[in-house]
């Protein structure tokens, strides 16, 4: 049977991903986008600490299960982790599988400070071989958990949810000729490539040419492996491939092929993304297998909507499911985070709600509406104010 990723792969349509923002994709966000779309698209969590999992006490652990919870409509749905330790990647992997989620996916691409810290995220990147033993331990940890739960269900045998990473082209400078052949190492069901390296952060445009050069790497080195016949790729000679280079790529020689067969790694191209059409474009100019999308989505609950499912009253629409999204928040995540989490999110909604009328006294009615919005102290005080507005120029 084929995981998810196999699944929306084989449909023949580029694969569309969601991308795991910190404060941004949580799950009343993620269910808000989930219900004004019609397009197939993998959801991926907010980035949990899988040392925080296992190792945090109750109150803590209780805090980051929060950023676990999703609803059915989401799926397929992801859990993305960081963490430097195989032993709590492992734990979290299990937990992950027991949680119900359809897949795993381990962040080495992260520049943010604390994670680099503790040596995870972008910091990988740097320790190629510690990267290796993390993804193992989460193919073991599902493995483990898969297997208590097939032993205790005799009906319908579960499958192993596919574990993937998300990183970029390199550090300090772009090294995707020997990053990526380290990773495709340990075979994981898809690699999610953000296009700069962490030192360029977002300053300079990604740059796409380099995800097609990762679609040729993955290419150069799985394509054209000949496994039905192998136990694992370090008996690959140049005698038994067509182009595959042991010299060239050394770290592959320890790579064990699973029942005989390499599953082809999936590469997901990330960064500038505006919208699904300019994915379709991304994955038609590099031979991407799919493209995740992230910044597009504020204020955009409909990114991964086709034009019949966009209302046509634009503005009413809007601050209606504005409104929806503050609610939801409220409710789900209102005694966890602060409230202030939402003020990026009435940015965006009323930067779309402005350009809907070129007009300067609408413009400048919104951008009074979004001083008192950025002032709020609850929900209840943002929504009196939204629909105040609705009431006023609607």
């Amino acid at each position: 049977m084929e995981n998810f990723w196999q699944k929306m792969e084989n449909s023949g349509k580029p694969i569309l991903c969601l991308a795991p923002m910190a404060d941004v994709t949580d799950a009343a966000f993620r269910f808000i986008i989930s219900k004004y779309s019609n397009i197939p698209h993998i959801t991926y969590t907010e980035f949990v600490s899988a040392d925080g999992l296992v190792l945090a006490p109750e109150n803590g652990r209780k805090k980051l299960l929060k950023n676990l919870e999703y609803s059915e409509i989401e799926r397929p749905i992801v859990a993305q982790f960081f963490g430097s330790h195989p032993e709590t990647m492992e734990k979290a992997a299990e937990l992950t599988v027991e949680l119900g989620f359809d897949g795993m996916d381990i962040n080495m691409g992260c520049p943010d400070r604390s994670v680099e810290k503790q040596k995870a995220g972008a910091a990988l990147m740097k320790n190629p071989q510690l990267a290796r033993e993390l993804i193992r331990a989460a193919k073991k940890g599902v493995a483990n958990a898969t297997k208590k739960i097939n032993e205790k269900e005799t009906a319908i045998k579960k499958l192993e949810i596919p574990v993937s990473v998300k990183t970029r082209i390199g550090y300090s400078k772009d090294e995707l000729e020997k990053w990526l052949p380290e990773l495709l190492a340990e075979n994981p069901a898809a690699i999610i490539i953000h296009a700069r390296t962490r030192k360029e952060m977002s300053k300079v445009p990604a740059n796409w040419e380099r995800v097609k050069r990762a679609v040729e790497i993955r290419d150069e080195i799985q394509d054209s492996l000949e496994p039905q016949s192998l136990k694992c790729l370090a008996s690959l000679t140049e005698a038994s491939t067509r182009n595959f280079s042991a010299e060239k790529y050394p770290c592959i020689s320890e790579t064990v092929v699973e029942k005989n067969r390499v599953v082809k790694t999936l590469i997901i191209g990330n960064g500038d993304v505006l919208n699904v059409e300019d994915a379709v474009n991304k994955c038609e100019e590099t031979g991407a297998d799919g493209v995740m999308l992230g910044r597009a989505v504020f204020g955009n609950p409909w990114l991964f909507a086709s034009q019949d499912l966009v209302k046509t009253d634009f503005v009413k629409e809007r601050m209606k499911v504005l409104i929806e999204h503050i609610k939801l928040f409220d409710q789900r995540l209102g005694s966890e985070k602060s409230f202030a989490v939402m003020k990026k999110h009435f940015k965006a909604y009323l930067h779309f709600v402005s350009e809907a009328k070129n007009d300067k006294d609408w413009r400048s009615a919104v951008k009074g509406l979004k001083v008192k919005m950025m002032e709020s102290k609850n929900a209840e005080e943002a929504i009196q104010m939204a629909n105040n507005f609705l009431v006023l120029y609607n």
